[in-house]
């Protein structure tokens, strides 16, 4: 039933407005009245009360599926050009603010800033973060994934954690930087959330659920801005479980720049000490 239909319906349903209005069969105004007057029409009142909000609410669930398939459209469409954006990338260089919040038990905040450097070529991705700072304090780290495998470097203990089993993650470090919608897509049940203008760049708001059970309850939930154009996020917010999520900024974005040399390596020494986890 169209909009014309429900007109139709609210003027048999309201008997002044129907009264104000003329037919070509020659139904006037004192006309309908005596017929709105009648003991029959006064029975079926509550009939067509019923069928007035009926109608209504056949149209409103007919908006509410002309939206949904809107929606699906448009994070087809965001995620087609993320394809794109993805055949395109190699590499991407920005500084970063992180902030890790915690609400419950104790509120507190940590804030780390540095450098990111990303480099794609087919299947082979790497990440490293260059910490400098934590809580405006220097601190210098490094964490990433090198050849599959998750190190953290932590040179004031002159340390290397090595996370081998966290190969299942990978997905969490390529979210925004050389991912394409298609790996998106098998990785995460994502929820188009609309445009959102970040720093002057139009993004593209996207809620990401894992499918693998064992990454969704390490993280819950994540939620990105893309900037779908150049295949890169300009922020993600990690839901970490209750009372705990993570922040994280990004900005003097470079794509497809030449990287420094020493992007995707930390130096280490004799007294380095390895940590397997």
């Amino acid at each position: 039933m169209g909009l014309a239909d429900l007109g139709a319906a609210v003027m048999e349903y309201d008997p002044t407005l129907a009264a104000k209005t003329k037919t070509r069969r020659g139904w006037g105004t004192h006309t309908f009245l005596g017929f709105c007057a009648s003991n029959r029409i006064r029975k079926s009142m509550h009939l067509r009360r019923k069928q007035f909000y009926f109608v209504l609410l056949a149209v409103l669930l007919a908006c509410a599926r002309v939206g949904f398939a809107a929606e699906g459209d448009e994070k087809d469409r965001v995620l087609r050009r993320l394809d794109a954006a993805a055949a395109r990338f190699h590499t991407t260089s920005a500084d970063f603010e992180f902030d890790s919040v915690t609400t419950d038990p104790i509120p507190d905040k940590d804030v780390q800033k540095g450098k990111v450097y990303y480099a794609r070529n087919g299947k082979s991705f790497q990440m490293a973060a260059h910490i400098e700072t934590e809580n405006g304090r220097p601190d210098e780290k490094i964490y990433g994934i090198f050849a599959g495998v998750v190190k953290l470097f932590e040179k004031q203990t002159n340390q290397v954690t090595i996370f081998s089993k966290m190969g299942q993650f990978e997905s969490w470090f390529m979210l925004g930087f050389g991912a394409s919608g298609k790996e998106l897509e098998e990785k995460w049940e994502i929820t188009y959330l609309g445009s959102e203008m970040l720093d002057g760049i139009k993004t593209e708001k996207l809620e990401l659920v894992a499918r693998d059970p064992a990454v969704k309850k390490n993280l819950p939930k994540v939620t990105v801005w893309m900037d779908a154009e150049r295949g890169v996020s300009l922020k993600q917010v990690f839901d970490e479980g209750p009372g705990q999520y993570r922040v994280c900024v990004y900005f003097n974005i470079k794509v497809n720049d030449s990287l420094p040399s020493d992007a995707f390596v930390f130096k280490t020494d004799k007294q380095t000490v390895p940590i397997n986890r």
